[in-house]
């Protein structure tokens, strides 16, 4: 009785699972104009925040 080839025998190695940034980017892509929108108000919301702070601490 001859062994199998090992090659043809073991199976390949399973792909990883996406990465969390490449997941929020397929995201991002797919809903688009949203996405947009929510990081520009985060963006408008973050430097309101720091140009206040920077006037009540001059």
């Amino acid at each position: 009785m001859t062994h199998p080839d090992p090659e043809l025998s073991t199976p390949s190695p399973p792909e990883p699972p996406p990465s969390y940034v490449k997941l929020a980017m397929r995201n991002m892509v797919k809903k688009g104009g949203k996405s947009l929108f929510h990081f520009s108000l985060t963006v408008v919301a973050l430097l309101s925040v720091l140009v206040g702070l920077a006037y009540l601490t001059r």
